[in-house]
């Protein structure tokens, strides 16, 4: 059993306790037994292959075995804003982008925006960060902020820094009539932010304001793009040259 499990308190002994949702999927989905091994994270970077040593109707305890640091995140801050699409394609959105890299995804609140983020959306949201994290590898989880007003967005999000640098961060906004992505410069920022609008588009004063606040229009092509495709498309483009 080579599974990844993780574990939401930090691990800071050789003993660790899992319940909750990853304690069930050990327990009643991979049926594990004692001495099987497996291995953790703990959103700190690092993993720790462990030996599963007790299991109980709803918890599982672990061995650490030995501590191992790999990297597996971006060079760079990504950081994405978006207008949530509905449904179940906010999941499959969230789990894409945490393949990607992505270190930041800010739920937006747009004047023709179709699905608002509640707690409970945004609760369920995160468990599919971590289920993604799981799959693909990384050690941290994509963080989803809470949710912004477009115009906050805008303004609060224009002054991030890397703490090590200088330079602002490079705003990519995805808007028909943009820059091709081809063209951009390929010296990007320490912290790079996409925005990405709803389904009916971002309206007028939207993209003057964003323009305004120094954000660069990106065009994506001819075809009309759903939320979930042009935020994945301008995240893996900016990622891949890396």
């Amino acid at each position: 059993m080579s599974e990844r499990f993780f574990s939401a308190a930090p691990i800071t002994t050789e003993q660790v306790t899992l319940d909750g949702p990853e304690a069930h999927h050990l327990l009643h989905v991979m049926r594990a037994n004692v001495g099987d091994r497996v291995t953790l994270f703990d959103n700190s970077g690092a993993e720790y292959p462990a030996i599963l040593e007790k299991l109980s109707r709803a918890a599982v305890d672990l061995r650490i075995v030995e501590r191992v640091d790999i990297n597996r995140e971006l060079p760079f801050s990504l950081i994405v804003g978006v207008a949530l699409p509905k449904g179940d394609r906010q999941k499959w959105l969230v789990e894409k982008l945490t393949e990607i890299g992505v270190t930041t995804l800010v739920p937006l609140i747009t004047a023709r925006g179709v699905a608002q983020p509640t707690d409970s959306a945004m609760e369920r949201l995160e468990r599919a960060v971590i289920e993604a994290a799981k799959q693909c590898g990384r050690n941290r989880l994509m963080q989803i902020a809470q949710p912004r007003a477009w115009a906050d967005w805008l303004t609060s999000q224009s002054v991030i820094r890397n703490p090590q640098s200088e330079n602002p961060s490079l705003r990519l906004l995805a808007h028909p009539h943009g820059t091709p992505f081809a063209e951009l410069s390929p010296a990007f920022q320490p912290t790079v932010q996409i925005s990405i609008g709803p389904e009916g588009g971002l309206t007028d004063d939207e993209a003057t304001t964003a323009t305004a606040a120094g954000w660069q229009s990106v065009d994506l092509g001819p075809r009309i793009l759903r939320v979930e495709t042009a935020a994945l498309a301008l995240a893996a483009a900016v990622a891949l040259r890396s």
